[in-house]
């Protein structure tokens, strides 16, 4: 129960709120190791490929290569700036999504709740806790309500701890049971958190797919520098000069070792990251970027996910009678209607009655602010107050006249809530709950003023009454009323009550919903709906949005179920699968089923966590939304936790991996298709990045093999270029590829499925062995004995010709080119068209092409370079045509 202490409740004022911010600073922890520019510029120099051009660059000098020298520590210079920019745009990427999320605390200023950020509270505010909220701040309690806070972040104890009036509650733990109203005394760094603030600054660990590409680029890079000692013995055998050879080994390792694949998996998943939340999904770790692919089951609540969140009462049922409410939202403007008669409320006792109960227990507030209706609590509290509201029955002018002296809080395994108000020199106690709660705890009911013996036939017409409202997708909540409360424990302020009334509200489900939940079929996808709402409401809305059809709405069809599986039966044939009902089956018998239903109707938050393991068993990936504290268990155990970012607890979207800025299952869906399709666009930009990464060093080999050192087709300079601006833009462009239409008509991935799967491998292999054989052909068609320079030119010119056709095949490892597209992605434009002017300077400038020994090329030279590029196209298509439908 409340406990009073002497602390004023109103609250500071703007005014003084205001100095306060001034004074103490933000509620914010001052971040000690947050990444600097600093930082990320010396971390270019953890690059082996840079030390690689460095030894390069030195042996240059020591060879009396001077001009060689210098382009190398160019070279060198451009890849610390591109490196450098690039990660420096990720991690402004990933610290942008924490300006995203702006928590928010109720407090109260001027004696009227308010919700504002949390860095703003500050220093005298007055905190109103509930359970699953964070505590903000340092604060000491002055009202309290059966409080216990989990502590664990500070003292590691996982025990939670009793508090009362008079002690300290501390930021950074969190309210696990009851409520409380407290003042702060600490923000910010001086809090008691803020003094150990380095030991809840931990780094973020890599996911298993960036541990995956990391290990990857690292067998390659051995491949690759293995490559590079056999071109450089092989150099030896065929008499080339030792430090030439060396420095076409050298440009090779720097060629062939993919050191771009964990920095653009980096800048991949961060601006994958950064896209989802800009769709109202916050991804808080990586590692629900990767899941989402494989995500086969969406469980999702029914309230303001697959609904609008925007409770309205549309329908009272007291003395008998059903009384209709007009008006929508949170305006309290609307009439009241009998047989489509308006009637006035104070002439009705027991509907009067009714609606003051529903207005005082409640713990929401509606109140009138700069023109706009200003509303905090939960939407189906304030949908309470606003038809009370209707009635010229006003919540902060019934709260001074029926003061609450006591209140027992909602449990969903209560099902109810009770608050105990003053009336002049007695006590009056109101209770709301499930109608089938209430009543069986109800022994009188009141009529037009007068209460009555509840009867069995009464009892009986109450409860088809509300099966009725249900069964029209209506949440239906019963009143009750206690006029002589006994001791204040819920046992006796809910025993022998006074049956008031239903009251019907609607919550209409989201438009595009219906929508969302047909994409995620088509994608493989079962959506199940959990609810602690009625079976007959959940059915109702279920069938509204298309998890249930009237053809095959119960899911009756189970398959290879013997006869000893009766029960099974039974329970499936009714749609909804009741908490009650889930409580009467083995684990063994719900594993045969869970992935069967469709709905679960009355269930307790604990079970979602059964229900997690059950679909789990049965090797599905489950995504889960939740949004309390008891979701928490089941949010950790999922694959991929889905907590709301309106309605959710902070200790919900602590347990989970996304939260969802507006509450919708469409969002969900929106998010695992970007998740698939940022896992589409890893595969693309690896394999292309392996194919091109060994194109060089088979060309190399086939011309040391076939034509001795004096004939190679490339040399060491012009290695380092393609290098340099032939991969990583257009890597980046295909990492950060925009979404393909048919990803969501694809089952779920496997999620042991590797990178390199069959599929890959073949194209990889085919066109880094396509793309070297069709540029060595070019070398020998162009006498390259008599004029190796202009035939070293035309084969530099043919590998990078193919940068204006390869990475669009790329696009689409399945789809061929013409289906994708080639404008939908402008960054893949930017990129080519930037590194084909690039390439004609250094052919085409005097001073660059002396250096890089090419010649200017004529148009007519230009047809053979980019006809075999265009060949090679071709080839990429028709090899991707063969290996369509493989994995």
């Amino acid at each position: 129960m409340f406990a009073k202490a002497g602390t004023s409740e109103k609250g500071l004022t703007e005014e003084q709120a205001s100095r306060q911010l001034e004074k103490y600073g933000y509620n914010e922890l001052t971040e000690r190791k947050k990444t600097t520019a600093w930082r990320i510029f010396k971390r270019q120099f953890a690059d082996f490929i840079v030390w690689v051009l460095i030894a390069a660059a030195i042996i240059s000098l020591l060879a009396d290569e001077v001009i060689n020298f210098w382009v190398i520590l160019f070279i060198i210079a451009l890849v610390i700036i591109l490196g450098f920019i690039q990660e420096y745009r990720a991690e402004k990427a990933i610290e942008s999504l924490k300006d995203i999320v702006r928590p928010e605390t109720t407090i109260i200023r001027g004696d009227k709740l308010r919700n504002v950020q949390t860095k703003n509270v500050v220093p005298g505010d007055v905190l109103v806790l509930e359970m699953g909220d964070n505590i903000p701040a340092d604060a000491v309690v002055f009202r309290s309500d059966g409080l216990r806070v989990e502590e664990a972040a500070l003292t590691g104890e996982s025990e939670p701890v009793w508090k009362d009036v008079g002690e300290a509650i501390f930021a950074g733990t969190q309210i696990v049971h009851g409520k409380c109203r407290a003042v702060v005394i600490s923000t910010g760094m001086g809090t008691k958190i803020g003094e150990i603030a380095g030991l809840i600054q931990a780094d973020d660990e890599p996911t298993p797919l960036q541990k995956k590409v990391t290990n990857l680029s690292k067998k390659l890079a051995a491949i690759a520098l293995l490559a590079s000692l056999t071109t450089f013995i092989l150099g030896l055998l065929t008499g080339a000069p030792l430090t030439e050879i060396l420095l076409v080994a050298l440009a090779l390792a720097v060629a062939a070792v993919p050191q771009g694949l964990p920095l653009i998996m980096t800048i991949t998943l961060a601006f994958g990251m950064r896209r989802m939340a800009q769709h109202n999904a916050i991804v808080r770790k990586m590692l629900a970027v990767e899941t989402l692919g494989s995500t086969t089951i969406i469980c999702t609540d029914k309230t303001g996910t697959l609904t609008r969140n925007e409770m309205t009462v549309e329908r009272v049922f007291a003395s008998g009678q059903v009384i209709e409410v007009t008006g929508s939202g949170y305006t309290p403007e609307g009439e009241f209607l009998r047989k489509e008669e308006k009637i006035d409320i104070s002439h009705h006792d027991t509907t009067k009655k009714l609606l003051k109960a529903v207005a005082l227990c409640n713990t929401s507030s509606l109140e009138k602010r700069e023109g706009d209706w200003d509303t905090v609590g939960d939407p189906t509290e304030i949908a309470l107050v606003v038809v009370a509201a209707k009635a010229g029955l006003w919540k902060n002018e019934l709260d001074k006249e029926y003061p609450m002296i006591d209140e027992i809080a909602f449990t969903s395994e209560r099902k109810l809530m009770t608050t105990v108000h003053r009336q002049e020199d007695r006590r009056i106690s109101f209770t709301k709950g499930a109608p089938e709660y209430v009543l069986e705890r109800c022994s009188r009911i009141e009529k037009e003023g007068n209460a009555l013996d509840l009867k069995d036939d009464e009892r009986r017409i109450i409860l088809d009454m509300n099966h009725e409202m249900a069964s029209s997708a209506y949440r239906v909540l019963g009143v009750a009323c206690n006029e002589n409360p006994g001791d204040p424990s819920a046992e006796d302020l809910e025993r022998d009550m006074t049956f008031l009334g239903l009251v019907a509200m609607i919550d209409p489900p989201r438009d595009e919903v219906r929508e969302a939940v047909r994409i995620a079929h088509d994608a493989g996808i079962k959506i199940i709906m959990i609810t602690g709402d009625n079976p007959d409401t959940a059915k109702a809305i279920a069938r509204h949005v298309g998890l249930l059809d009237d053809a095959d709405a119960c899911h009756t069809d189970t398959g290879p179920l013997g006869e000893s599986d009766r029960k099974i039966r039974h329970i499936m044939a009714d749609c909804a699968v009741t908490g009650s009902e889930l409580d009467e089956l083995s684990e063994e018998e719900f594993e045969k089923v869970a992935s069967r239903i469709s709905v679960y109707a009355r269930t307790m938050p604990e079970q979602k966590l059964r229900i997690v393991k059950a679909l789990q068993k049965n090797g599905e990936i489950v995504a889960m939304t939740g949004d309390g504290v008891n979701d928490a268990p089941a949010l950790r155990k999922a694959d991929i936790g889905v907590a709301m970012g309106l309605k959710g607890t902070d200790v919900a979207q602590q347990s989970s991996l996304m939260v969802l800025q507006d509450d919708n299952f469409a969002t969900i869906v929106e998010a695992v298709k970007r998740g698939r399709s940022i896992y589409e666009n890893i595969e693309k930009f690896t394999t292309y990045l392996i194919s091109r990464n060994f194109t060089e060093v088979t060309l190399i080999m086939l011309g040391l093999l076939l034509l001795g050192f004096d004939l190679i087709p490339l040399l060491a300079l012009q290695i380092l270029f393609i290098n340099m601006f032939d991969e990583i833009m257009p890597a980046i462009a295909l990492g950060l590829d925009p979404v393909q239409e048919k990803i969501m008509n694809k089952p779920p991935r496997d999620p042991e499925e590797s990178l390199l799967k069959k599929r890959n491998v073949i194209i990889m292999v085919s066109m880094a062995a396509a793309m070297a054989s069709s540029a060595f052909l070019v070398f020998l068609l162009n006498d390259p004995a008599g004029n190796t320079t202009m035939a070293r030119t035309l084969t530099f010119a043919t590998i990078v010709s193919m940068i204006l056709f390869i990475p669009f095949a790329f696009r689409s490892l399945e789809e061929p080119v013409t289906k994708i597209g080639i404008l939908s992605n402008r960054l893949m434009i930017v990129g080519v068209l930037s590194t084909v002017l690039l390439t004609l300077s250094v052919m085409y400038i005097p001073f660059l092409n002396d250096i890089f020994e090419l010649v200017p090329l004529s148009p007519s030279d230009w047809v053979l370079p980019l006809g075999v590029a265009f060949i090679t196209l071709l080839f990429a298509e028709g090899i991707k045509y063969g290996v369509r439908g493989m994995k």
